[in-house]
């Protein structure tokens, strides 16, 4: 046998509670995000859902920790809506806005010290389908919720990267 295939193996074997709870964990905060958003939200499912991989996947990572999670969404949120109410009818104007929304989230979350890939994907998603109650709701409290369970089950947690 592939000896990096018998190391994964022996891995899994002694830390196999660990995958088990950490993707549980996963699960659980993916529900919670899916109840409030429609399918219509894919690109900000899909930016909470890579999230949900880095805190409990890479719970030691620097852009796991609460203020980068929480901080990046925000980031992410408050571009998408400013490029959202900028009017862009044709096809150059939707491009540009969109660029914008994310280069200037990656901008504003490097100055700030709240670095968090997915949370670019927010930026883009809010500009591209706007912004409502239910988008707000659902990238704040799952935002939120990745980060409390990550904060208090932070001992518990391992990298499985």
């Amino acid at each position: 046998m592939n000896r990096s295939v018998e190391k994964m193996i022996e891995e899994f074997r002694n830390y196999w509670k660990h995958y088990v709870l950490q993707s549980l964990f996963a699960t659980a905060a993916v529900f919670v995000v899916l109840y409030f958003l429609s399918l219509q939200n894919a690109v900000i499912i899909a930016s909470l859902g890579a999230s949900t991989f880095i805190v409990f996947a890479m719970p030691d990572s620097v852009t796991a920790k609460p203020r980068n999670v929480i901080g990046g969404h925000l980031v992410g949120l408050f571009w998408g809506f400013v490029f959202s109410i900028v009017p862009h009818v044709d096809l150059i104007e939707c491009i540009g806005c969109y660029a914008l929304a994310v280069g200037l989230s990656i901008f504003t979350m490097v100055v700030t010290d709240t670095e968090h890939p997915p949370a670019s994907g927010t930026a883009l998603g809010v500009v591209i389908t706007g912004i409502s109650p239910d988008v707000v709701t659902a990238v704040v409290l799952g935002s939120v919720l990745l980060s409390l369970i990550h904060r208090f089950f932070k001992p518990y947690l391992r990298d499985l990267t």
